[in-house]
């Protein structure tokens, strides 16, 4: 059964920014750079396809886009119909509404075909139009399908990156591209996460439904271990949705030894840790940056792993890794490899380390200044020039 894919169609105003964000991350770093925009140039009407981080600060929500969001290719497969679906009715809603430049925020299997199309049909600047097609944050060209650059190059009208190694992979293209820092760093961010001495054992299994059903068990696999030997500490789980909260309640309504020990934590509150049990994805780079320790666990469909092994390139999962890979913060267990026994083991080395501390402390202050350059173009000058805004 296809979900509801009602696209919703703004009062009459026109629209300066459509933003899309198909993932959690993307909507979050999404808002960060809207919040920015809107203080400086107020009178910019923006819509998002997207999800609540973007509507809170004042984007009006075309379509919770975010909902959607999967990750691997077999779990793509298994939702073509409705990215089908969706593809199509963005398409028709700017053909309609006509904003005046679109930014796409990563996500790039469905922003990049999107880009393509609206060349093709002569909606964007590059296809002979007025629509101006920007992207922040740049896929993982790094990692894997480097050609896309070329694509990039032929759709866009700019790319602002989060990663200063990134301007490098643009270098033989004419896209122009700059380094606007990582929104991490930037003031107006409030981490979700910060250490605590005294506090609990962060398990943090991912914001979709695909990673936490695989990743979580073993999370929690690796708790119960740990409860062996330090039988007062406590877990918690931040969820972001009601649809994760059920998700991690029926995982762990089975969990009849350790689950009066796990605090299910719903909303933004912001989390204090002593350590973390997390997948790859984006709170392992702000626990990084929060100077927590931790270990990384990563599990997907069987065949998207195999796949990932042919067609990665990078020695690492964890952002934080890969910006420090002389000495990575954190270990990561891969597939069959991230089970109980080994996450516990090399979380029970950690919490036995006096200096763990000390050492998550200075990878987190050397991650910062790697993020941070007093030379960059802010985000919002950069998009309010290639975008024309102003």
């Amino acid at each position: 059964m296809i979900a509801n894919l009602q696209f919703n169609s703004p009062s009459d105003q026109s629209i300066d920014l459509l933003i899309i964000a198909g993932e959690a991350s993307g909507d979050q770093h999404g808002s960060l750079l809207m919040e920015d925009l809107i203080s400086s140039y107020p009178h910019l009407n923006c819509a998002a396809i997207g999800g609540p981080c973007l509507e809170k600060k004042g984007a009006f929500l075309v379509y919770p886009l975010v909902e959607h969001a999967v990750v691997g290719v077999i779990e793509v497969l298994k939702n073509y119909q409705t990215f089908k679906q969706i593809f199509s009715n963005t398409i028709e809603w700017i053909r309609k509404h006509k904003p005046k430049s679109v930014l796409l925020i990563d996500y790039p299997g469905f922003n990049l075909r999107l880009a393509k199309e609206l060349k093709k049909i002569g909606i964007s600047d590059k296809g002979g139009g007025q629509v101006k097609i920007i992207q922040y944050i740049s896929p993982q060209l790094w990692a894997w399908k480097p050609k896309r650059r070329f694509i990039m190059e032929q759709v866009l009208d700019g790319l602002g990156v989060i990663f200063p190694f990134e301007v490098d992979c643009y270098s033989d293209t004419k896209l122009p591209v700059s380094f606007v820092g990582h929104p991490f760093t930037k003031s107006n961010f409030i981490s979700p996460v910060h250490y605590d001495s005294s506090g609990p054992l962060l398990l943090l299994p991912g914001s979709r439904s695909q990673p936490v059903e695989r990743i979580l068990p073993v999370l929690l696999d690796a708790y119960e271990q740990l409860l062996i030997i330090y039988p007062d500490l406590k877990a918690q789980i931040p969820v972001p949705d009601l649809r994760i909260r059920k998700l991690v309640s029926s995982l762990l309504s089975k969990r009849h030894k350790i689950k009066e020990n796990i605090q299910v934590v719903e909303g933004e509150t912001i989390l204090g840790a002593r350590a973390a049990l997390m997948s790859s994805g984006t709170m392992s780079l702000s626990c990084a940056l929060a100077g927590i320790p931790g270990v990384i666990a990563y599990r997907v469909h069987p065949l998207t792993y195999f796949l990932g092994r042919i067609l990665v390139k990078v020695p690492y999962l964890g952002m934080a890794n890969i910006l420090l890979p002389d000495n990575p913060p954190y270990s990561e267990f891969l597939q069959h490899n991230a089970n109980g026994v080994s996450l516990s083991d090399s979380m029970s080395q950690i919490l036995s380390d006096d200096q763990a501390r000390n050492k998550a402390d200075g990878n987190a202050k050397k991650l910062i200044a790697c993020l941070t350059s007093s030379n960059q173009k802010s985000a919002v000058d950069w998009l309010v020039q290639v975008a024309s805004l102003a």
